[in-house]
């Protein structure tokens, strides 16, 4: 799915062309993605000027002066511009075409997971107000980490994939900023020193924003606002690298499940945790 990188690489790569636009039209072509669309969003946007685009966490936030539109773009969504004479297809669910311009805003979302809502102004959406901090913020730091960790017993990976308490690192920048500062996944959070949630916490600002330089990871059909690919996935050190052999060690990297999602680590540079810690069987194959 769309991760952080991705969808601010979205962001950035709409903005230029929309903002200051006013909508001429929307276009709705299902009754609900995950959720219901908004029953008037034509009439919430029609006519009324884009301001600017925004992104909390993997949301893209288009501000209007009377509130926001919330996009998510879910397990399969794409968000990009497309020529308002581009056919239809099967699962484009949604337009937002703007005045002086020759494309149109389209969603595509195969697997419908994803959401287009809305919050009025000075209203915060529940999906929004019990969010973590941004992981390239200030905010976002060693002290604080170690505040949440030092107490936890849950696996350091499921740990920083916690929206409430970091939004952003998904699947692949966990397993590669983990990678990055030799953390093994498993690892109770409550272990990690304040020195570790030091390497961890640089390890996730510096693998997020150099993804964001390379327009995010394009494993499967994730494109960028302009329609082209993100190419991060050349950088993978150990995400998608299950059986193959380590680029800094040369151990053939082990892949696991972890909280559902696929897991791959090195266990030569990632030292596994005690053995008091539960184990999940491991296999190489």
């Amino acid at each position: 799915m769309p991760e952080l990188p991705e969808v601010e690489t979205v962001r950035r790569t709409l903005l230029p062309h929309c903002e200051g636009l006013s909508v001429k039209k929307v276009i709705i072509r299902r009754a609900n993605l995950r959720w219901p669309f908004p029953a008037n969003l034509q009439e919430l946007l029609e006519g009324r000027v884009l301001l600017s685009i925004k992104r909390r966490a993997k949301y893209l936030l288009f501000e209007f002066e009377h509130g926001q539109l919330i996009i998510h773009l879910g397990m399969s969504g794409v968000l990009k511009m497309v020529n308002l004479n581009t056919p239809i297809g099967k699962h484009d669910h949604f337009d937002l075409q703007l005045e002086l311009a020759d494309f149109c805003l389209r969603l595509n979302d195969t697997r419908r997971f994803g959401a287009v809502l809305w919050a009025n102004k000075d209203e915060m959406h529940p999906l929004l107000s019990r969010l973590g901090p941004e992981p390239l913020a200030d905010e976002f730091n060693a002290i604080m980490l170690y505040g949440y960790s030092h107490t936890r017993q849950i696996a350091i990976k499921s740990l920083i994939m916690d929206s409430h308490i970091v939004v952003g690192v998904g699947n692949i920048y966990a397993n590669e900023a983990l990678f990055h500062a030799n953390i093994h996944p498993e690892t109770p959070a409550k272990n990690l020193s304040e020195a570790d949630c030091a390497r961890l916490v640089a390890a996730i600002k510096h693998i997020l924003a150099q993804a964001i330089k390379q327009g995010g990871t394009t494993l499967k059909d994730y494109r960028n606002g302009e329609g082209k690919p993100g190419y991060f996935q050349q950088e993978l050190f150990v995400y998608g690298r299950r059986g193959k052999p380590c680029l800094v060690c040369n151990t053939t990297l082990i892949e696991t499940r972890l909280g559902q999602r696929t897991t791959v680590f090195c266990s030569s540079c990632q030292k596994a945790p005690p053995l008091s810690f539960p184990r999940r069987r491991e296999s190489s194959s």
